[in-house]
């Protein structure tokens, strides 16, 4: 066993034993400690072998505890056994231990130094704790261990960078291109650095030589036109790139990058048709033509973005067909745009190519209803419900067309869907009850409808809506004034200046004969809706109690005129006086 003795003592004078050179005395925190083996007898190289054997089982088990355990076992029996530091560094750097990790990784890269998983693992050690100057030196010795990976030279010189250590970086990188060739990562990496040095004519110098031995080649013009425009040298930057257009005129990520010269210089129509130029090419992937669109949102409402997104998302639509994201994006600009009817028939363009995006069946349905196409909404509504059955607001969208149509019953079904699919969606929940309020309304049940509205406003008391209503058909029926009147007045605060709201208002207070009140608020409904023959009706009415019945059936007359045509009113004229 004196033989084994001397070979760890013998490999400790041929390789130091650190990553930093050090003497045998340093207790410099930093410095790695040279792990000097004992002679083991056979029998404890038998046990030694053995526990190994069972820790790798335990390890292939996932049974992380145990293996660590029987590690540990092995280096107290032989505390140079490089494998064994090894692997239980590995267990210690799953749990976060990295100073256990990176002490025992140090030891074993002393044992075994020609090791380079070894190297390696300790190289990822330093990583993860950001030991820079450490890890350059790893880097330095995998090179010596294995000079034939070329990664092992641009992250030794990526390390020097990161220690400002720049002439040393750029030799690594010249090193890097002596053995195996300039590439992207070298020529990149030197250019980084000459620009940290101020020196922007060798950063350009590897650029220029690779247009010249390849002028059809253009990412070399891309990337010279961007350091020299990051480096405010605009016009340098647009002669590469009308160089480059030159030969491939048909490249749409020049013209990208023309864009992106004349948006700094300022010139911004310039910048806009180099888009649409670029985006005109089929071959510029369509994520890049969405993410560029997207980019014009934080602009909004400005109409010169909206427009611009707008044009810029049509020509997606043109040079992508077979995309539905292209006709998405196209109908959402549309939308920005007000230019709701057009968005309808590109929104299904996009669902003609792809009927499995719920968001934008939504939408369609949204717009017809804004558009009173109630028929289309229920068609596209129960052909949505196939497809997702369990969308709450699609329910309640189909129920708001059927309402729409007076069909009573249909409306009453949908509405109750999404309420039993929206169970925690305060606002779709109040909106759905408020439905149901208005069908029960219409059936003439006033318990059901009482208990649907109080329904709405539990989930939402801001529903403006609902607060409407319900007031108002509770004024009709001189039923709770008080809470009615506390709920038109809030519908009003919510959203004022509403010739409908106010109206509701003024008639509470009229069947509570507060009618100096009522003539303030049906005033103001009136000024915000002069053409109604229900207003002008109310108006008369709340004037004949205030004794004015000369101006009461002026307005009277001015309902009829307006369309009013109900057998009270007529009553009211004839009789000169209110009636019900």
């Amino acid at each position: 066993m004196k033989n084994c003795y001397l070979f760890f003592v013998l490999m400790g004078m041929l390789f130091p034993a650190t990553v930093f050179a050090q003497h045998q005395k340093n207790t410099d925190k930093n410095s790695i400690v040279m792990v000097v083996g004992k002679p083991l007898t056979r029998r404890d190289s038998v046990i030694v072998d053995e526990l190994f054997y069972q820790a790798l089982r335990e390890k292939t088990m996932e049974n992380g505890k145990n293996a660590a355990t029987l590690f540990s076992q092995v280096l107290e029996i032989d505390p140079a056994n490089a494998a064994g530091m090894y692997e239980l560094a590995r267990i210690r750097n799953s749990e976060n231990k990295d100073e256990e990790a990176r002490q025992l990784l140090e030891k074993a890269v002393t044992v075994s130094p020609e090791n380079e998983w070894y190297w390696l693992a300790l190289a990822g050690n330093y990583e993860k704790i950001n030991d820079i100057p450490k890890l350059e030196n790893v880097f330095k010795e995998l090179i010596r261990i294995n000079p034939e990976k070329p990664e092992y030279y641009s992250n030794q010189a990526r390390a020097l960078v990161m220690e400002k250590k720049y002439d040393e970086a750029l030799s690594a990188y010249n090193q890097l291109e002596t053995r195996f060739g300039k590439n992207e990562e070298s020529i990149s990496g030197k250019q980084k650095i000459y620009l940290k040095q101020g020196k922007l004519d060798l950063a350009t110098k590897d650029l220029e030589q690779m247009i010249r031995e390849n002028p059809m080649e253009t990412r070399p013009y891309l990337q010279l036109a961007e350091l020299y425009n990051s480096n405010n040298q605009n016009d340098k930057a647009l002669k590469v790139l009308e160089s480059a257009g030159k030969n491939n005129p048909d490249d749409a990520l020049i013209h990208l990058a023309l864009a992106d010269v004349y948006r700094d210089k300022k010139d911004y129509a310039a910048c806009f048709n180099q888009l649409k130029t670029a985006f005109a090419f089929p071959s510029l992937k369509i994520e890049e033509e969405l993410r560029i669109i997207s980019g014009y949102f934080p602009k909004f409402p400005d109409p010169e973005a909206k427009s611009g997104a707008l044009e810029l998302s049509r020509i997606v639509s043109v040079a992508h067909p077979e995309d539905a994201r292209a006709f998405t994006v196209y109908g959402d600009m549309l939308v920005q745009n007000a230019s709701y009817v057009q968005a309808i028939p590109v929104y299904k363009k996009s669902l003609a190519l792809n009927d499995q995006t719920y968001a934008v069946w939504e939408q369609v349905m949204r717009l017809e209803l804004g558009e009173n196409q109630f028929d289309q909404v229920i068609k596209d509504g129960e052909e949505v419900l196939s497809l997702f059955p369990n969308q709450a607001v699609a329910n309640y969208l189909v129920g708001v067309a059927y309402a729409q149509k007076s069909r009573v019953k249909e409306a009453l079904s949908y509405f109750k869907n999404a309420i039993s699919l929206g169970n925690t969606n305060k606002d779709l929940l109040s909106q759905a009850y408020s439905g149901i309020g208005d069908s029960y309304h219409q059936l003439k049940d006033d318990k059901q409808s009482d208990a649907a509205y109080e329904q709405s406003i539990s989930n939402n008391p801001d529903n403006a809506y609902t607060l409407n209503n319900y007031a108002y058909y509770l004024s009709l029926r001189g039923e709770k004034l008080d809470r009615a009147a506390e709920m038109s007045r809030h519908s009003n605060e919510l959203q004022p200046n509403t010739a409908s709201f106010e109206d509701t208002y003024a008639w509470v207070l009229f069947r509570q004969k507060k009618y100096a009140e009522a003539k303030t608020w049906i005033e103001k409904a009136i000024g915000h809706n002069k053409n109604s023959a229900g207003l002008a009706e109310h108006y008369g009415d709340i004037l004949y109690f205030l004794n004015d019945t000369a101006l009461a059936v002026k307005y009277w007359k001015t309902a009829k005129q307006l369309g009013g045509n109900s057998v009270a009113l007529e009553r009211k004229i004839n009789e000169k006086k209110y009636s019900e």
